[in-house]
């Protein structure tokens, strides 16, 4: 009996050497082997590498999204500012107080003499008239109403743009206490006309006098490559006009006319 207890003592130590083995291991040892095990769940600290990429990626979406949602407005706007261009010749019985022709087309300056011619209008303003034309050289292309010239009507050499034809005819209607007046110029160019116009003279009633060529009346707008570039460089005039006016919030004399001195209506 001793013999075999013995025996079986002797084989439970041969048979678990791990026994032995984990005696030599420090204790500073297991400590650190636990430490590390606990460290395999943990979440590895975050590379700056990494954020930089997802900041990017961020910016990028954002981008992205701005120009799409930017190009869907300006689609929207478009289609609303076609709208807004007058698609049939004005009705010749329209009438205020003073009458207003922005340069731009011969057709404009006879249509607005006829309306003078009769009696639509008290007086006549030409505004952006060339600075070398002179009332005689407009005479002499409709000589059926030359006297007009001498009587009813007013040149304005100072405007260079449509904010400087604003401008002038502020002056002009203000110093002529005029309270209504008939807005002749291009049909594509009236919104951006009409808009300037309210902003500069927000107490004065605007009646818009659309004038048509032949080729607007023959075909549409989009079947022609000129009139197409006209017109949508017309409404991004426009949308600048609306958001230097009510963005920026520039005031009715905010654009000053360079080079030519004011004309003093009064």
């Amino acid at each position: 009996m001793p013999r075999r207890a013995a025996s079986r003592r002797a084989d439970r130590d041969t048979c678990h050497p791990a026994a032995e083995f984990g005696g030599m291991i420090p204790a500073e040892s297991n400590e650190t082997m636990a430490g590390e095990s606990k460290s395999v769940g943990e979440a590895e600290p975050a590379v700056p590498g990494r954020r930089l990429l997802r900041a990017a990626v961020g910016l990028r979406y954002a981008v992205l999204t701005a120009v799409v949602l930017g190009a869907v407005g300006l689609g929207i706007g478009f289609a609303w500012f076609l709208t807004r261009v007058p698609d049939e010749d004005a009705a010749a019985d329209r009438s205020a107080e003073g009458i207003v022709v922005l340069t731009g087309g011969a057709l404009r300056i006879n249509d607005a003499i006829e309306l003078l011619a009769a009696g639509r209008g008290q007086r006549l303003l030409i505004t952006g008239v060339n600075p070398t034309t002179h009332p005689a050289e407009l005479a002499r292309l409709v000589p059926q109403y030359q006297k007009l010239f001498g009587c009813c009507i007013d040149l304005d050499h100072t405007a260079l743009n449509t904010i400087g034809n604003a401008v002038e005819t502020r002056r002009w209607a203000r110093a002529r206490g005029f309270r209504s007046l008939l807005v002749v110029t291009s049909a594509y160019h009236m919104p951006r006309a009409i808009a300037e116009l309210s902003h500069a003279l927000p107490d004065v009633t605007l009646i818009e006098y659309p004038v048509r060529t032949e080729r607007e009346r023959a075909e549409p707008w989009w079947q022609n490559p000129t009139t197409a570039r006209l017109v949508i460089s017309e409404y991004l005039k426009y949308v600048y006009a609306l958001m230097r006016m009510h963005v920026l919030q520039a005031p009715p004399d905010g654009h000053a006319v360079a080079g030519r001195d004011a004309i003093d209506w009064g």
